[in-house]
């Protein structure tokens, strides 16, 4: 946090400061071609399969390349912690980090879900959002962010001296654990930083730090998406409930969400142009 400051200013202090800001990843070029194909194929979705996430808990499930997902609030305002892998290859994961380069700090609809290097691709398509009224709040607050990590047991010690085994991080790792029966350690390490779905949040406006507010989501809301790539995901009902006390606990109230995969003629796809892994050769200056 840069509150503190022990530095002396320097004479010419002045000169450098009020620049002005320049977008780091101008994103016109990834303006979405797709979202009118979408939008109409949308209207003649056939749902094929579900899943229920119990709280405090996590689910894994698989979308095939050109149906759409949808995540719901059935009971109460929940939050949820989605991972998304590439469901033939694990090594390709949501990037958080660098899909909020390129759309800021909350997506929505039209917004595409990044994977990681060497793949840059788009996994999935968000392509309806029933908290897109929400917008962003005075205090800078808004949904569906791609800011914060995920709550885990490792910061929870660090904070609260307390070893508890619910957070999202914990419970994604048992979910692919079960999936994948794969090694613990070796689940715990593709783990990887989520999409927080329906969670309000923002960066404070005097010390920056990200914060949370109670989720105006309800029961029936729902954030779609289309998958452009064969999709593992795992959803965790976070045990913050709708955040808007605290997390990493038992104390907040807490509500199972709904995963809906969807189906569509093909015919209604007509005209979709699916995101391609990344054409860059990988010489990274090593050769000439």
């Amino acid at each position: 946090m840069k509150v503190k400051k022990f530095s002396k200013k320097p004479e010419d202090f002045k000169d450098r400061i009020g620049a002005k800001p320049i977008v780091c990843y101008p994103n016109k070029k990834l303006e979405n071609e797709n979202l009118g194909i979408l939008h109409k194929a949308r209207k003649y979705l056939k749902k094929i399969d579900e899943v229920i996430v119990s709280p405090r808990d996590a689910k894994t499930f698989k979308v095939k390349t050109g149906n759409f997902f949808r995540i719901e609030s059935i009971e109460g305002p929940q939050v949820g912690d989605l991972n998304l892998f590439q469901a033939d290859n694990l090594d390709e994961k949501f990037y958080s980090g660098k899909t909020r380069a390129l759309y800021g700090t909350h997506i929505s609809v039209g917004d595409k879900m990044f994977s990681c290097f060497p793949y840059l691709r788009s996994l999935a398509t968000i392509t309806w959002d029933t908290l897109d009224w929400y917008g962003y709040d005075k205090d800078g607050g808004s949904v569906h962010d791609v800011i914060g990590t995920r709550c885990d047991p490792y910061t929870s010690k660090l904070i609260s001296d307390k070893d508890y085994h619910y957070c999202c991080h914990s419970n994604l790792t048992r979910a692919l654990v079960k999936e994948k029966n794969l090694d613990i350690n070796n689940a715990e390490k593709i783990v990887h930083d989520v999409l927080n779905v329906f969670m309000l949040t923002g960066f404070t406006n005097d010390t920056k730090q990200y914060f949370m507010k109670s989720s105006p989501v309800r029961p029936g809301d729902y954030l779609e998406f289309f998958a452009e790539t064969n999709l593992l995901g795992i959803l965790s009902a976070c045990p913050g409930g709708d955040c808007g006390s605290e997390h990493s606990s038992d104390a907040a109230k807490c509500y199972p969400l709904k995963i809906s995969i969807w189906n569509v003629d093909q015919k209604y796809l007509n005209g979709i142009k699916l995101s391609e892994i990344s054409s860059y050769n990988r010489n990274h200056g090593l050769k000439e």
